[in-house]
């Protein structure tokens, strides 16, 4: 299991390294080809623009693996160990319940989508909108591998000392 979600989190790590890449070479193309040639490319502005939406679902799951994403932890602070288990693992079917609804969402919304061109790549929206039910199931497979670990502890995958996560902290090197 330890290997599969290793392969999980570094296939998730270098789709952003591939997106994040991507649109620094497509706007600094069309920057290069417009003082050099006074012609830009028509599509590169939404291209990145589409890449960014993607790139934020892409990684919030492995945001959300580090606990990167806001917290306010005053009322499990104040809690006895006991509740404070309590409370984490209310949040985590909560954050479940809400990430399936939004799956959901998100597919509906890409079907509904699916005959509308984009103005200048003239794709289908569907593959814009699609990073939402996409993103959303990122999140929670990450959320389902990490949740053992944060009720019983309160600690993330990637925040201990240990090799628990070694693929997230080496990232695409590893």
């Amino acid at each position: 299991m330890k290997r599969l979600e290793r392969i999980f989190v570094r296939a998730n790590g270098w789709a952003l390294i591939l997106i994040l890449g991507a649109m620094p070479l497509i706007v600094g193309a069309n920057i290069a080809l417009r003082y050099l040639t006074g012609h830009s490319l028509s599509w590169a502005d939404e291209a990145a623009r589409y890449l960014m939406i993607w790139m934020t679902f892409v990684g919030a799951g492995l945001a959300l693996r580090l606990g990167a994403h806001v917290a306010i932890t005053n009322l499990q602070d104040a809690l006895p160990t006991t509740g404070q288990k309590l409370l984490r693992a209310a949040l985590v079917l909560v954050l479940l319940i809400f990430f399936g609804f939004m799956v959901s969402v998100g597919i509906e919304y890409a079907q509904r989508m699916q005959f509308q061109l984009t103005p200048a790549l003239r794709i289908p929206f569907l593959y814009v909108y699609a990073a939402m039910p996409v993103g959303f199931s990122l999140l929670i497979v990450h959320l389902l591998l990490i949740a053992p670990q944060f009720v019983r502890a309160g600690t993330y995958k990637g925040t201990g000392t240990g090799d628990e996560d070694a693929a997230l902290r080496e990232g695409a090197n590893g």
